[in-house]
């Protein structure tokens, strides 16, 4: 990446892009090891993480507009019968009541952005709302991986598990605090 440094910021665009859409892509590898490229002062930083939240946000938007178009007519030939509409209601009932959770921590679950947004899409959920989320969590996104290589890619050179479950410990964390949120809400909400 290092003597390309012009293309390597669209490699990492086009993998984050691609990656909303097929999940095997990989993109995370791509956008931590351009920040380990970056700490050693071959490429820019705030460039990476541009062109990776560029990458992922029009990627998810995509798959968003993808289950939009197609969704209603998959779920009519697939979908039809009587389990099939209850697990499609209880959907809907979590992408509108949690829709934005989701698509906040699914953007740092390889696969799980593809359904989630594929699923908004087809789920109706307000294209609008999907857009600030969206974006938020692409942000979120490609700060945290472009920042895990640029600070801890030396550290974790020699035992990549490491990192691996640093990483896990992070999202695991964003979602347990955000349910704990929710329910000092909920909580505070109810009248005594």
């Amino acid at each position: 990446m290092s003597n390309a440094s012009g293309w390597a910021y669209l490699i990492v665009a086009l993998l984050a892009y691609f990656d909303a859409l097929v999940p095997v892509v990989p993109s995370e590898t791509s956008v931590i090891t351009a920040g380990v490229v970056a700490s050693a002062g071959e490429l820019n930083l705030p460039l990476i993480v541009g062109a990776a939240a560029s990458g992922a946000f029009l990627g998810d938007n995509t798959a968003y507009f993808i289950g939009r178009r197609f969704g209603a007519r998959i779920n009519e030939r697939f979908f039809s019968g009587e389990k099939a509409r209850k697990r499609t209601e209880w959907a809907q009932q979590q992408v509108s009541e949690r829709g934005g959770e989701l698509i906040a921590i699914a953007r740092f679950i390889p696969g799980g952005r593809t359904v989630v947004t594929l699923s908004a899409g087809t789920l109706g959920y307000p294209w609008r709302r999907f857009v600030l989320f969206d974006a938020a969590a692409a942000l979120g996104w490609a700060l945290y991986a472009s920042l895990l290589g640029y600070f801890g890619g030396h550290a974790f050179e020699a035992a990549p598990w490491k990192g691996l479950l640093l990483a896990l410990g992070i999202a695991f964390s964003v979602a347990g605090a955000i349910e704990v949120v929710r329910w000092y809400l909920r909580r505070a909400a109810k009248p005594s």
